[in-house]
């Protein structure tokens, strides 16, 4: 038999299952037949306002306005000028904004993970101390005539290194170079400066990364916007945009 002949025959009629009992309440269950005949509807209605939007400007020929500037005609016939948006298809602006969504994300992350390690390596920098040196003396007299530089017998700039601190017992040569070493006060301000600038550098990546973040999310719900899908628009208790969209059927 034949293929011309097999779609000749009149087949049989395959049923589809209606709507569940329990789920009546939401409507009619659309079938592929029932898509067909509203998609055709709906390109009718399309073109029907199309050419009705063509009589109205044709309507009168001397009529002027500022987008005729922008528009052209071949042999005639007048083009409709192509729209910025329109150039690209459904598909390729989708695929776009998901690369860029990608991209928003990556540098969140970037930001995030440093802000993090900044945090990690500054995070006892400013803590009090958890190991204190008491020193004990007989009354208070002692205490407040008492010289912690020559207690622990070292230079004053160098009582506030609490680990390798040089004495003056120590030969010359090696305490110099200690001393030379550490650099007492211009190091010690060295060190402020970096640490400062460290954080301000947390803070800024931290800001940024939620920055990024809340980007990568109204790029994410514009990507949705352009999806498929009856939705609607609402207002939250705190008056944010919420939208909703109508729950389909998945095959």
């Amino acid at each position: 038999m034949s293929s011309a002949f097999k779609n000749a025959v009149k087949r049989k009629t395959h049923k589809e299952r209606s709507q569940p009992s329990h789920r009546r309440k939401h409507g009619l269950l659309e079938k592929h037949k029932d898509y067909v005949l509203r998609a055709r509807d709906y390109h009718e209605k399309e073109k029907r306002v199309k050419n009705l939007k063509e009589k109205a400007e044709n309507r009168n020929p001397d009529e002027f306005y500022f987008a005729m500037e922008k528009q052209k005609t071949v042999d005639g016939i007048h083009q409709a000028r192509q729209e910025e948006d329109s150039k690209h298809s459904q598909q390729e602006l989708l695929l776009m904004k998901t690369q860029d969504m990608k991209y928003v994300q990556n540098k969140g992350v970037s930001d995030k993970k440093r802000a993090e390690r900044l945090k990690e390596s500054l995070h006892l920098i400013g803590d009090e101390p958890t190991n204190k040196h008491i020193v004990f003396v007989n009354d208070r007299q002692e205490a407040k005539s008492f010289d912690a530089a020559e207690h622990f017998d070292t230079a004053p700039e160098l009582l506030s290194r609490t680990f390798n601190r040089p004495r003056r017992g120590q030969p010359q040569e090696k305490a110099a170079a200690m001393h030379a070493a550490l650099g007492a006060r211009g190091l010690t301000k060295t060190l402020e400066r970096q640490r400062s600038k460290s954080y301000k550098e947390m803070a800024d990546r931290a800001e940024r990364a939620e920055k990024m973040i809340s980007i990568s999310q109204g790029m994410a719900l514009q990507k949705d916007l352009m999806g498929k899908g009856r939705k609607r628009k609402m207002k939250a208790s705190d008056g944010a945009t919420v939208y909703r969209w109508k729950r389909e059927r998945k095959k």
